[in-house]
């Protein structure tokens, strides 16, 4: 009998196992997430799993995008500050005015042929000129009757005049020059994506800045939208950042001088973070702010729940940049430019709450909240208690 009840037991507990194995769960537990992590058959993407610790924090910190302030120091200024000089593609007004006899002066040829029969002697006042538009070719040269060929790439308005009254002297009598820019292509940035207005803006010597050519443009195309949903791509003699508009908006650093040449992307980018797992709700959430810390995405998912989830086990799954990979000693492709990798967050050590208040959520993350061992034990259980309950309670009352 005795031999016999040790059976019984045996095969009771065999049957508890297998009856846990089998019961539905919302995921793995943190047992089953680091042995599919060694087995390739199943982690067929090649993530890892990394602590989350003050040195991770650090690397991520060092390696945020390029910050606009930043281009002024990688990329030197090329063109003039002061964005009042002639550069290929512009278009010029040049006015003449001279004196007596004019080159330019319809009436010049009338004027010279009185002159030479005495019947015009009296002086005549001077007279003004303007030439057709005059196009700075892709050379920055620019061609004048009776001055020839002039470079002007470079140069102000006023330099331009000057160098066409030195051509003319010796040919017109003191000759007077006015030029001013009727198309500036030179001094302009392009601004498109989601503004009201894409366009080209010329720039002024008045210095302006992003938000200023931002604002010209007409400003964000749906402004029911967060500020924070923008982002901003500056690109700068080959060098390329990107920030979001709030950020931008928050720092007068970040706001920073135009150059010729620069082109100025905004797009609309709703970010979001997603959570599954044991947590208060599974849910996709979007966040406005331009900051926001694992901390608060936990919390707003409702935290992990008591009767089921490991507080040992929240993961964060992220296709991370491959050189902040590389600097925390993980394996990837030289090719490379983004590989999955899995933060594991402990909350069970206090000291991880300040690490999670740093740790910043990007667009697409996505959280998982692992079951305890525990979990699927108390579940076959309650599944036993749910179909014994009623023969216990009719035995009950029989007697």
């Amino acid at each position: 009998m005795q031999r016999r009840g040790h059976l019984i037991a045996m095969g009771g507990a065999l049957l508890l196992l297998g009856g846990c194995s089998s019961l539905p769960a919302s995921g793995p537990t943190e047992y089953q997430f680091n042995r599919a992590q060694h087995d390739p058959r199943q982690n067929t993407v090649g993530y890892g799993i990394v602590q989350v610790s003050p040195e991770l924090i650090s690397v991520l910190d060092n390696e945020a995008p390029p910050r606009f302030s930043s281009l002024d120091a990688d990329a030197p200024i090329v063109h003039q500050a002061h964005n009042d000089t002639v550069g290929p593609g512009d278009v010029l007004q040049v006015s003449i005015y001279e004196i007596g006899s004019a080159l330019f002066s319809p009436s010049s040829a009338a004027m010279a042929a009185a002159s030479a029969s005495g019947t015009g002697t009296t002086p005549s006042p001077s007279t003004a000129s303007s030439l057709p538009p005059v196009s700075v070719d892709g050379n920055g040269t620019i061609e004048i009757p009776f001055a020839g060929q002039i470079q002007v790439t470079g140069l102000t308005t006023s330099q331009v005049a000057e160098a066409i009254t030195d051509r003319l002297r010796q040919k017109s009598q003191a000759p007077q020059v006015v030029v001013r820019i009727l198309s500036d292509i030179a001094n302009s940035v392009m601004v498109y994506g989601n503004v009201r207005q894409p366009s080209r803006i010329t720039l002024t010597p008045n210095r302006e800045r992003i938000l200023d050519v931002i604002a010209l443009a007409g400003g964000e195309n749906h402004a029911e939208q967060a500020d924070a949903d923008y982002v901003v791509r500056l690109t700068r003699n080959a060098h390329i950042a990107e920030m979001p508009l709030q950020v931008i908006e928050n720092d007068p650093v970040q706001n920073i001088v135009m150059q010729p040449g620069d082109r100025i992307q905004v797009t609309l980018q709703p970010r979001s973070y997603t959570v599954f797992g044991a947590s208060g709700q599974v849910t996709q959430t979007q966040f406005h702010t331009p900051v926001l810390t694992m901390a608060q995405a936990i919390s707003r998912a409702g935290g992990p729940l008591d009767a089921r989830a490991d507080p040992n086990a929240v993961y964060l799954f992220r296709f991370e940049n491959a050189s902040v990979l590389r600097r925390i000693g993980m394996v990837v492709d030289q090719n490379a430019k983004t590989a999955p990798v899995v933060y594991q967050l402990d909350m069970m050590n206090p000291s991880n709450y300040f690490l999670a208040q740093k740790f910043r959520m990007q667009d697409r993350d996505l959280i998982y909240i692992a079951n305890s061992s525990s979990n699927k034990f108390y579940k076959f259980f309650g599944l036993i208690s749910t179909i014994i309950a009623p023969g216990i309670t009719a035995a009950w009352m029989a007697r």
